[in-house]
């Protein structure tokens, strides 16, 4: 264990990627590069992590925003949740902590939104505890080093793996055996064609030497998709734009979206498009959008005759020139970028 920590942190040194959150020991700082970076790519994540600690500067600064604030900041990213837990988290650590982040795994653990991962991170780069991180990174390193052939997705594997990475853990220096355990996954032992001929652990990794590399890690079952299909009805008339904030428990709670019918199949949506065709002006069929657990298919009429138009008790009609003012999915920020013509009023 001790030659694998050795070289992990040797590699980790010569290769590491210069990152802004690996700059500082602030705790608020590291908590939200590791909220944004959850289903989000490095490159995307440095623009969001930037922007939110210019208009947010400390955790009183988040606390103190509206969540209309901190979602329209957070347009993009998806997985919008995270955001409001992220909000609801720093106004319980003003109002209940003083505004003092904890500086121990077991209390970090406690807050809304904050997992083993994210718990185990913050408190190794904040505070160096002697936590191991294990993320989708670790699990991959971890199952090739040994061999590991439970399945990452079972209660046993969960148990396994953290087993394995405590037992790796560098006493000493946790934070940094932490970051390099996730870099080394990240930029050198790749889910696809990982390049061995250049790994310095080649002679220390059980899969390498069993021909499994590609084999690992295993995962016991595949997340069953959903599809859905999406109605949005677009109305422009007299230069104004109707609106709803989505309260319900789904995707993009408390965003703003066009007014919009949900269809089980895409026959009956394309049934209900034949039927009141007389009454768009425009049809889009949008492209698909990915989610982890759905599918979407989306389509965007403009219409003549408001109507047709679906009515609900929290819609809202706004002036086109402040529609900027309100958080929307990324699925229409990237339509109406993509289709500007349609929205010239």
């Amino acid at each position: 264990m001790t030659e694998i920590q050795s070289l992990i942190l040797n590699w980790y040194k010569e290769n590491q990627r210069q990152l802004p959150w690996r700059q500082t020991k602030n705790p608020y700082f590291i908590w939200l590069s590791e909220v944004i970076l959850q289903q989000t790519r490095v490159a995307q994540g440095i623009n969001y992590y930037n922007k939110f600690i210019q208009n947010y500067p400390t955790i009183v600064d988040l606390a103190n925003a509206t969540e209309q604030e901190i979602l329209s900041d957070w347009q993009g990213l998806g997985y919008y949740s995270r955001a409001r837990n992220l909000h609801a988290t720093a106004k319980y650590i003003c109002e209940t902590l003083d505004g003092l982040f904890p500086n121990k795994y077991e209390e970090i653990i406690r807050l809304k939104g904050i997992g083993n991962y994210t718990a185990a991170a913050i408190s190794s780069f904040a505070y160096n505890e002697v936590k191991a991180v294990v993320d989708g990174n670790v699990y991959r390193v971890i199952s090739r080093l040994f061999d590991v052939e439970t399945p990452i997705d079972s209660t046993d594997g969960k148990k396994l793996f953290q087993k394995i990475a405590d037992e790796l853990l560098d006493q000493k220096n946790p934070g940094q055996h932490n970051q390099a355990m996730m870099e080394f996954g990240a930029t050198q032992c790749l889910p696809s064609n990982p390049n061995c001929s250049i790994c310095p652990l080649t002679m220390h990794c059980s899969s390498f030497q069993y021909n499994t590399v590609t084999e690992r890690p295993i995962k016991k079952s595949k997340t069953k998709v959903r599809n859905r299909y999406f109605l949005y009805f677009v109305d422009l008339s007299n230069h104004k734009l109707m609106l709803r904030k989505k309260t319900e428990k789904d995707i993009w709670q408390n965003l703003f979206e066009f007014p919009k019918i949900e269809f089980e199949t895409k026959l009956e949506l394309q049934n209900f498009l034949s039927a009141n065709k007389k009454d768009f002006t425009h049809i889009v069929e949008y492209s698909k959008h990915i989610l982890s657990h759905q599918h979407l298919y989306s389509t965007f009429v403009f219409v003549r005759n408001s109507k047709i138009v679906p009515e609900f008790d929290d819609s809202l009609l706004i002036e086109w020139s402040n529609f900027n003012q309100y958080p929307i999915p990324r699925l229409i920020d990237r339509f109406i970028q993509e289709h500007p013509q349609l929205f010239q009023t």
